[in-house]
């Protein structure tokens, strides 16, 4: 049967073999016909068929009594077809361009979504480039299985046609497609400035929380959109607005702005009021305020030097983060870090080298050096107390600007060298693009003095053996 479905050389022709000998069909055939009726179709001449469509040959061809036995069999019989009939026939059924009211993508699209937790990734996939309205795509990205597991080919194709559908998708939508994207760290330009249009069309009507969704993708990708000359200043505008009414959004926002190199100086006058600090004070989520507050303030002592407007009062600072990172944690065994460890112990001694060293304003490092003029590195107990103490363990509350000096008056001695183990997880995947929390990490050692040696994995997987690490 299958041999002469595809062997058909008109519409008729597999309406007949499909509808006339339904002993003979089963599952496996129902796509396969689906699939053959559209290429017949786009091979007959007229204008192209379109959902829901009636005019021309493949208007006709829908109308035709065959067909409605054919849809009506697959109706009655999905609930017992396999995954990849299921998927194969919905797949089919857009191609064909079968109207998404039809009774007949109803029930594979419900059916699609009832078994979303039994599907491979392939079918997911499937699914999800046929299905491509607001539920589906919400159904898809809220599945499980799709959120844990990286779909490049498949978001690539998404790039394609997301920014013709954007219109028709709620925020709720868009925003579980950017918690998708940046979780995968998935730095798909046309994607990402799907999102940054559908921001700049809707973001008055948006609420903070949402924004900040939407907003965080580009900092974590550390990517500008195309847009970014009219959508940066209209985020500033609504936050301007909205700062007070959602504090940890309006936060989250400057902070992937800041990552981005924009400062937003208005905003800024409004964070670092007395007023916004004392209810942010008082709120549940005080702490985690403070620490992004504080290194909000360490990147404008450090990344705008011009901003004169009011501060972060000295005794809300807090170091941003006082261990390694949870990323890092979670991927320990993956990391090249114990490797440079070892390679490093043997090479310099473990008395010439401090391991996650936390440095104001909270950032942790991989491993800490300090080198002379002459480029040796010196053991611990040949380095100033006081050198020592400046970049790693003085109070937050010291001026990051006292610290930047205090450390430069010491590099007619000595430099203090932070070795950057850049793991997998600390780009863009597929790119050499560090991710933005990790690029503006760096700046920041750099303008505090700090010379970086970076050691990406690509490197590092080359490495084989202790003695060439």
């Amino acid at each position: 049967m299958k041999r002469l479905i595809e062997r058909s050389r008109s519409v008729g022709e597999v309406l007949r073999w499909v509808t006339q000998n339904p002993g003979k069909v089963s599952a496996s055939h129902y796509p396969i016909a689906l699939h053959k009726l559209g290429q017949l179709l786009q091979q007959q001449p007229g204008p192209p068929m379109g959902a829901g469509d009636s005019r021309g040959p493949a208007g006709q061809v829908l109308e035709q009594p065959e067909f409605h036995v054919l849809c009506q069999a697959i109706v009655s019989g999905c609930a017992k077809f396999d995954n990849f009939s299921i998927v194969n026939c919905l797949y089919a059924a857009a191609a064909l361009g079968l109207p998404g009211e039809s009774p007949l993508v109803r029930v594979l699209e419900d059916e699609s979504r009832s078994r979303l937790g039994r599907f491979n990734q392939k079918d997911v996939s499937m699914v999800f480039s046929s299905e491509a309205n607001n539920k589906a795509l919400e159904a898809i990205f809220s599945s499980q299985l799709f959120y844990e597991n990286r779909q490049e080919r498949f978001i690539r194709s998404m790039a394609e046609w997301l920014p013709r559908k954007a219109e028709n998708l709620t925020p709720y939508t868009m925003a579980l497609i950017a918690k998708y994207v940046a979780r995968h760290r998935l730095r798909e330009p046309r994607l990402l400035d799907t999102i940054a249009n559908f921001l700049l069309k809707r973001g008055e009507q948006l609420d903070s929380k949402v924004i900040q969704k939407l907003v965080f993708p580009f900092s974590r990708m550390n990517y500008r959109p195309s847009n970014h000359g009219e959508l940066f200043p209209k985020l500033e505008a609504i936050l301007e607005q909205k700062a007070s009414s959602s504090p940890l959004a309006t936060v989250n926002i400057l902070m992937s702005m800041f990552q981005l190199s924009h400062f937003p100086q208005t905003v800024l006058h409004q964070v670092f009021s007395p007023g916004f600090i004392t209810n942010v004070m008082s709120s549940p989520y005080a702490l985690i305020v403070r620490r992004y507050l504080s290194l909000l303030d360490a990147a404008v002592e450090l990344e705008f030097r011009e901003y004169s407007g009011p501060r972060l009062d000295p005794r809300y600072r807090v170091l941003m983060f006082e261990h390694a990172l949870t990323a890092d944690e979670a991927n320990r065994k993956y990391s090249y870090k114990g490797l440079v460890a070892e390679a490093l112990r043997q090479l310099v001694g473990e008395e010439c080298y401090r391991q996650d060293e936390v440095l104001p304003p909270g950032y942790c490092t991989d491993f800490l050096l300090w080198i002379n003029r002459s480029g040796t590195v010196l053991p611990l107990s040949r380095v100033p107390a006081a050198s020592r103490a400046t970049p790693a363990t003085s109070p937050v509350t010291v001026s990051l600007r006292s610290s930047v000096l205090a450390l430069t008056s010491d590099l007619q001695d000595f430099a203090p060298v932070v070795l950057s183990v850049n793991d997998k997880w600390h780009y863009c995947q597929n790119s050499d693009i560090l991710v933005g929390s990790r690029a503006m990490r760096d700046r920041h050692l750099r303008l505090l003095g700090y010379c970086l040696v970076q050691l990406p994995y690509t490197e590092l997987e080359k490495v084989s053996g202790i003695e060439e690490a």
